[in-house]
């Protein structure tokens, strides 16, 4: 009976610890890093003047990575005087509770201050800066446990604008890009730092695109985008597996590919436009599929909804979508310009920038656009670029210095 009794206890202990952490975003673009986020029960109209704000935090610094959310806690990257950069720690009321420093940050004139956004793996925190550091942060002590210059190890050159990618933890592993000739991709112990493998035969240049790890039929595979490339890898051993050329204006890939149904889905901005690769049956090979210059989506994040791809163009600057399968354009919109897209509970997010900063809720459904809300971010400073992030019925929007949190949960 006593056995019993533990187990029991066990199991209602393991089922709380689930769903307290349900609504969780550890990382960028949402749980599984595809821009859609595990929420229910959310707005699906918003008032006049959107959703009602819960909180504003200010003093956050320059930066424009998203906010990550885990364990009750807001974790949010800033720069401050003289380069130094922090990752503030809020609470769910949106104080700050304490900030800690992880070195030095890119001024690069476009965007300075952080744009990785943190990722968080049980009580330690990884982040990349623009600068090519890769730092392990122990969340509980507040402190700096290692890291590692990645463009120093792997003797590779920064890009034209700085590193903006997302660190990928796969298991015992930190996924990042250092792009030199010694490793295009690499994955480093994300206990120690140390090199687990290093990706030879791809020396392209990194770009500014966040990993991903897909299924397809039984072999893992990472998908990224470096400068002039789609690549995929062999996630286990980090082999080269196959290349797709795709070449963009100042070699901006900045959109995380997207696998359904043995295809890949890719973007770049300028026109540039994307496509789909079909793997081969083991994932060793690609041919392509279908090409698109409508959605020549730059830095803003494609999402896809029962087999619809959601994103806005940059050079004709509208909402669309796409058909996975072929390609087809669905619709298009001018109602809603350029923006960072997320997903929840059946809704589309859009946050338009550089200098709009104007938020639009969207049903997400290929027949047609339909707006059922806007509003406007008039807190915080600088461009509109960072992407929203959805966590226990909140959204957060980090403009600049500050992080709004909005109320979206259904009334």
């Amino acid at each position: 009976m006593k056995t019993f009794s533990m187990t029991m206890m066990t199991l209602v202990l393991f089922v709380f610890a689930c769903v307290a952490s349900a609504g969780d975003s550890p990382q960028f673009r949402g749980p599984n890093r595809d821009g859609k986020f595990d929420e229910q029960g959310l707005m699906k109209q918003w008032p006049d003047g959107g959703p009602p704000v819960a909180w504003i935090a200010k003093g956050l610094g320059k930066g424009y990575a998203s906010a990550s959310v885990a364990n009750g806690k807001i974790y949010v990257p800033g720069m401050m005087e003289n380069q130094n950069a922090f990752i503030f720690v809020l609470n769910a009321d949106g104080a700050i509770e304490k900030k800690i420093s992880y070195g030095k940050e890119t001024v690069d004139q476009q965007a300075p201050g952080p744009r990785s956004t943190p990722t968080i793996d049980g009580d330690r925190l990884y982040i990349l800066s623009g600068l090519g550091v890769v730092t392990c942060i122990n969340l509980a002590k507040g402190e700096k446990l290692w890291d590692v210059n990645i463009l120093e190890r792997f003797g590779a050159k920064n890009n034209q604008w700085t590193l903006a990618e997302s660190l990928l933890v796969d298991g015992d592993r930190v996924i990042c890009t250092p792009g030199g000739p010694y490793a295009g991709i690499a994955a480093l112990n994300k206990m120690t730092g140390e090199t687990i493998w290093a990706t030879k035969g791809l020396s392209d240049m990194a770009s500014y695109c966040s990993p991903t790890i897909i299924d397809h039929k039984g072999r893992r595979i990472l998908l990224t985008e470096t400068s002039k490339l789609v690549v995929g890898i062999d996630a286990a051993a980090g082999a080269l597996l196959w290349t797709h050329d795709h070449p963009t204006e100042y070699d901006i890939h900045a959109v995380t590919p997207i696998y359904n149904n043995g295809l890949v889905y890719f973007t770049g901005g300028y026109g540039s436009g994307g496509g789909a690769l079909e793997l081969s049956h083991d994932g060793s090979a690609v041919t392509a599929k279908w090409t698109d210059k409508n959605l020549d989506c730059q830095h803003h994040g494609v999402v896809l909804v029962d087999g619809y791809l959601y994103g806005t163009g940059h050079k004709n600057g509208q909402l669309m979508c796409l058909e996975m399968a072929t390609g087809k354009l669905m619709w298009s919109t001018k109602e809603v310009r350029q923006g960072a897209v997320v997903y929840a509970d059946g809704m589309l997010y859009a946050y338009e920038g550089p200098k709009t900063g104007i938020v639009d809720l969207v049903k997400a459904v290929s027949t047609g656009f339909e707006r059922a809300g806007k509003f406007s971010v008039t807190e915080g400073d600088d461009k509109h670029w960072a992407h929203p992030a959805i966590a226990n019925k909140r959204l957060y929007i980090r403009h600049g210095d500050a992080l709004i949190a909005y109320d979206i949960a259904a009334k």
